[in-house]
């Protein structure tokens, strides 16, 4: 499935999307803004903290709607 597929059934489901693919759906935000909300992370391998990062960015929001949301590792 494509990119702009998945962003399709995403907000044909009204379902957010969380990514690693961050080049792509950054710049389809910018061209598709009406979609239920995009989490764009970088890898971590420390999942369980990264986990954490993603819940406490996404509990600040009261809606994800049209929101591009980025999830960044910490520097060392």
């Amino acid at each position: 499935m494509t990119d702009p597929d998945v962003l399709r059934f995403a907000k044909a489901e009204r379902r957010a999307i969380l990514t690693l693919n961050r080049k792509h759906f950054i710049r389809l935000h910018h061209e598709v803004p009406d979609h239920a909300g995009i989490v764009a992370c970088t890898f971590d391998a420390e999942f369980a903290a990264q986990a954490q990062r993603i819940h406490d960015l996404v509990q600040q929001e009261t809606t994800l709607s049209g929101k591009l949301l980025r999830v960044n590792k910490p520097p060392n």
